[in-house]
């Protein structure tokens, strides 16, 4: 049976691909979700998703799930933040945008909302704050290449990583 995740994770991943014209590495970040992801090996990818039909789609964030974002900006260069809006659309947040709706004093549970009304960019806020400004759906992917202008080697053939090459998967 596949998993609800693997449907939106794999819509993350396939908009990566085809939202870049080179060879990218992908690979777990070992943790207790399955939500962490190291994209080139310098930026992180948290994914949560909402399988609710009609805006405003929330996400849920237990202690652990803020704990694990930190932990993977410890690790990387940048993190990213993915919300996937059932079959709406991708919200893309960096690090920066994330800590003004949920801050560095984790509750036991917080949440993130992203609406969107026809024809309009989304709109997210959380539990510690609000956005001042709105989201493009089409922010993403581009939004994690964004400030980088040189790109990582690919790993070696000892890095278990997955490479990604024109719509080709090769596993190391």
């Amino acid at each position: 049976m596949i998993n609800e995740f693997e449907f939106f994770h794999g819509v993350v991943f396939a908009r990566i691909l085809h939202g870049v014209d080179r060879s990218i590495s992908l690979r777990l970040f070992h943790s207790n979700s399955n939500a962490s992801y190291i994209l080139d090996d310098s930026i992180g990818l948290y994914i949560k998703h909402s399988g609710k039909r009609m805006t405003p789609w929330r996400f849920t964030f237990q202690n652990e799930h803020q704990a694990e974002i930190d932990l993977l900006r410890s690790r990387c260069k940048e993190v990213f933040l993915v919300l996937v809006c059932n079959e709406d659309g991708i919200v893309c947040l960096n690090y920066a945008e994330l800590k003004e709706i949920l801050d560095d004093q984790h509750d036991p549970i917080e949440w993130i909302s992203a609406t969107r009304h026809k024809r309009q960019m989304y709109s997210v806020k959380g539990s510690d704050g609000k956005l001042d400004f709105k989201i493009g759906q089409n922010e993403f992917p581009a939004k994690l290449f964004r400030d980088q202008r040189t790109y990582p080697p690919l790993p070696d053939a000892q890095s278990g990583s997955t490479t990604i090459t024109s719509g080709r998967k090769v596993v190391n």
